[in-house]
């Protein structure tokens, strides 16, 4: 097994995460300009690296007591074997530090592995915005975390 570190994204990180963000068509279809603002901390981001590349990413940002994840990825080849679960642990353990009370996210209803993977680490379906997703036209599922202020992510 290789060597796994997580670190916050920086901008040589972007053709990298832009290339796995390419292959997951169910996430969000960011631009390098909105990841350049993630580098520059407008918002919070995490990379998962081993000797491949990068093999995951998890984007966030905290508004007031709440933190949002805002897009989050696994390399398909790597998915099943943590790494999800410890880049979602350090986006926690960051909207803990900066005060957030609950965690919150949109997702594809279809995901169901996705939705299992939330609802494994706390997080319940609390709402669905009609075709909240496009290509394909899709709903959305809220789902949503409180967050024990002095309790461990996972």
């Amino acid at each position: 097994m290789s060597v796994l570190k997580i670190r916050q994204l920086e901008g040589s990180d972007i053709d990298g995460v832009a290339a796995l963000q390419s292959l997951c068509a169910e996430i969000a279809q960011w631009t390098a300009r909105d990841y350049e603002r993630v580098a520059r901390g407008e918002m919070a981001g995490w990379v998962a690296k081993d000797e491949a590349g990068i093999a995951g990413f998890l984007v966030a940002r905290a508004l007031v007591q709440e933190a949002e994840i805002l897009n989050f990825a696994v390399r398909a080849d790597e998915r099943r074997r943590g790494i999800g679960t410890a880049l979602l642990i350090e986006a926690l353990n960051w909207s803990r530090s900066v005060g957030a009370e609950k965690a919150i996210l949109e997702v594809r209803a279809s995901n169901e592995s996705a939705v299992k993977f939330y609802e494994r680490h706390g997080f319940r379906t609390v709402g669905r915005r009609p075709k909240y997703y496009t290509d394909p036209i899709e709903d959305a599922l809220l789902l949503s975390l409180v967050m024990p202020a002095n309790a461990s992510a996972g």
